[in-house]
């Protein structure tokens, strides 16, 4: 679906060779024994229906910080979803994990995304300029950041 490209510097797979490069990548990152890469599926509660993505990747340890992502199938757009996802990988990261900061970024006219960002306690903290290439160009990325002492 366009849409859900709209926002993707990834694109969309040619074909099912590459999608499934990418997904066992994925996979592979999850395995690592000093896992820095965590990419999970969204399923709804209690009935195993893939939703969308999350995913976390680790910086340097000593830095104690990470970014996140996330990828939605747009018939589960604007439910709450994603933000419950955010939440959740927020509590792991500084949880599980005991981070100091988490990093999101997202394309400055990417309203949903911005939404829930700030809905999740994030605050934005600057604007990088053309960094993203997407479909329709380049376009600005708004960063955005939380600490662990933000959450709690």
């Amino acid at each position: 679906m366009p849409e859900t490209d709209k926002y993707n510097t990834l694109g969309i797979p040619e074909n099912i060779e590459e999608t499934k490069t990418i997904i066992e990548n994925w996979i592979s990152g999850n395995n690592e024994e000093n896992q820095k890469h965590f990419t999970l599926k969204v399923e709804i509660n209690g009935t195993n229906q893939f939703i969308g993505l999350i995913a976390m990747n680790l910086g340097k340890p000593k830095f104690k910080n990470a970014e996140i992502w996330y990828k939605f199938h747009i018939d589960f757009w604007g439910k709450g979803y994603a933000t419950e996802a955010v939440n959740k990988i927020l509590d792991f990261g500084f949880d599980e994990l005991h981070l100091h900061r988490i990093e999101a970024g997202c394309a400055v006219n990417n309203l949903a995304s911005i939404k829930v960002l700030e809905k999740t306690g994030m605050t934005r903290e600057g604007q990088k300029r053309q960094v993203l290439p997407l479909k329709g160009g380049w376009s600005d990325n708004f960063e955005y950041a939380i600490l662990s002492t933000d959450r709690y």
